[in-house]
């Protein structure tokens, strides 16, 4: 991965964190600063899972490059709501 190729992922997963959210069930009780996060990550490990599997790299946009990357933001917003939301709760 190049600089350019990081540069990219870092803005797309600022994109991504806030689709995620949207895409996500219920409501996140998360700061946007986490959301931002879990874009970014989900925007590396898309474009791991798209390379992968062999369709990172297709003439045009990667139209299921970017689907595999809101569905993984999607599952970490999630995620992270389900373990952020914990970590206050005292039994």
């Amino acid at each position: 991965m190049t600089v350019t190729g990081i540069i990219t992922a870092i803005v797309v997963g600022l994109i991504l964190g806030v689709l995620g959210r949207f895409f996500a069930p219920g409501k996140q009780s998360i700061p946007i600063w986490l959301t931002i996060i879990v874009g970014i990550v989900a925007a590396f490990i898309g474009t791991a899972i798209a390379r992968g599997l062999g369709y990172a790299d297709t003439k045009g946009f990667d139209w299921l490059e970017l689907i595999t990357q809101i569905v993984i933001a999607g599952i970490g917003v999630t995620l992270a709501a389900n373990l952020y939301g914990r970590r206050g709760v005292t039994r």
